[in-house]
């Protein structure tokens, strides 16, 4: 036997040794054994803490989304108007909240004092003995206020007689509607509560948090890294966009109302064109119901006028719903949303994700639908390919530059690229969750704050 013939089986005996690394005994339990139990043990603990984690957050999903929601409308705000000018994070993000709610503030002031003053002026005039004599055959007022106030004085002359108060059926009825209405009041105010807290730290801290996942997951020049980016961005455009579609919305509705009080009956005209018009832009944000919260009621309440005065201006209340419909409802929500907040997106894919969002999940389907859109669609943008071919060119911070048109073609399938490469270009340096030297180094604190 040859000298080499005795080293290939001595190779081969090595290699049947147990405890070799290339032993046909060394597999899955010899990896796992390498790792250590603790290192194990941490992973286990590490999962359980992620599935506990993400059941807390399916729980306040609607509250959660509305808080990333807000977070992405501020951040522009924060970014070029508040931080250049107050370098303290923390001021600067409070700053930015007041900015973005005063105006939602004085809109909501606007409307409780219009609502007190007309309930005050219904009251006073014979509507108020109309509307009175409709309700009188389903509840006596009379009987309600009588007990209303004997139950007040028997309070206030002995609050210990609250426990053994007895309450007629009416104001029965009528106190377990207001208890509800302030529970349900309170519920509201609490989640929007737990949104601010989203909003506010997420504002604060979101450099952190990028620096945090580029040390840990997110490798540098990585394709991780680039679908990240590309998600950030279009959650921007597209959560920005659902507000700018809400203003023009608005503006929209304030203009169409008051052409419509040009020409309305004297008895029949829009209340408060301008702040019903603003109402409406706000409504707007609301799934699947949308302007309806407003435009449904405003033309019940025309269509009473109409009747009690007699129905001779019958055409307004009807004019008013479908133009309301067509101009004011179809044209934004179909047409003028997915463009101002699809720049980056297909704009059908869009549509489909705002008509569809409120019907699979609720509510919170207008703000949930877009953000599962944005991930699904830049998966497969970025990752699909990079999975099929690892070796490809990895360029996928931003879309495909488009091609430059021939004669006759149509410039609107290429304006929405376009005008997402301009937005990212102006606020590249400014998003603090893309690059996180904006505001301090990565892994480091601001040094402002």
């Amino acid at each position: 036997m040859t000298e080499d013939a005795r080293a290939d089986e001595a190779d081969d005996a090595r290699r049947e040794e147990p405890g070799r690394p290339g032993s046909s005994g060394e597999g899955v339990a010899s990896r796992v054994s390498n790792l250590g139990r603790d290192r194990v043990a941490l992973w286990v603990v590490a999962f359980a803490f992620a599935v506990a984690f993400a059941f807390i957050v399916w729980q306040y999903v609607g509250t959660v989304v509305v808080g990333v929601f807000a977070y992405y409308v501020s951040r522009p705000v924060f970014n070029r108007l508040v931080h250049p000018r107050i370098r303290s994070r923390t001021l600067a993000v409070a700053a930015t909240l007041l900015t973005v709610g005063l105006p939602v503030l004085a809109l909501v002031a606007w409307t409780v004092l219009v609502a007190i003053r007309s309930l005050a002026d219904v009251l006073d005039s014979d509507l108020g003995g109309q509307l009175a004599a409709l309700v009188e055959p389903y509840a006596d007022l009379n009987e309600i206020f009588t007990e209303l106030s004997a139950t007040a004085r028997t309070i206030l002359s002995d609050p210990t007689q609250l426990a053994n108060l007895e309450l007629g059926s009416s104001l029965t009825q009528v106190l377990d509607l207001l208890l509800g209405t302030v529970g349900q009041l309170f519920n509201v105010l609490l989640h929007a509560f737990i949104v601010l807290i989203i909003t506010f730290y997420l504002l604060r801290d979101d450099y952190r948090l990028a620096a945090w996942g580029r040390a840990t997951f997110v490798p540098e020049g990585g394709v991780l890294e680039s679908y990240f980016v590309a998600v950030d961005r279009d959650l921007k455009n597209v959560y920005f966009g659902n507000i700018l579609n809400a203003l023009l919305t608005g503006f929209l509705a304030v203009v169409t109302f008051v052409a419509l009080n040009v020409v309305s009956p004297a008895s029949a005209s829009i209340p408060e064109p301008v702040l019903v018009g603003l109402l409406v832009g706000v409504a707007s944000l609301v799934p699947v119901i949308g302007i309806k919260l407003v435009t449904l009621p405003l033309a019940a309440y025309l269509f009473a006028l109409v009747a009690l005065e007699g129905a001779t201006g019958l055409w307004f209340p009807v004019t008013f719903l479908v133009v309301s419909f067509v101009v004011v409802d179809y044209i934004p929500d179909q047409l003028l949303r997915p463009y101002v907040s699809g720049r980056t997106l297909h704009v059908g894919a869009v549509m489909l994700a705002y008509t569809l969002g409120p019907v699979l999940f609720g509510w919170y389907g207008i703000f949930l639908g877009p953000l599962v859109l944005v991930f699904l669609f830049e998966f497969a943008r970025i990752v699909v390919p990079w999975l099929v071919d690892p070796d490809a060119p990895t360029e996928f911070a931003s879309p495909p530059e488009p091609e430059p048109l021939a004669p006759g073609d149509d410039a609107d399938d290429v304006d929405d690229a376009g005008d997402a490469d301009d937005a990212d270009g102006e606020e590249a340096a400014t998003d603090a969750s893309v690059t996180e030297s904006v505001d301090a180094p990565s892994g480091t604190e601001d040094p402002a704050e």
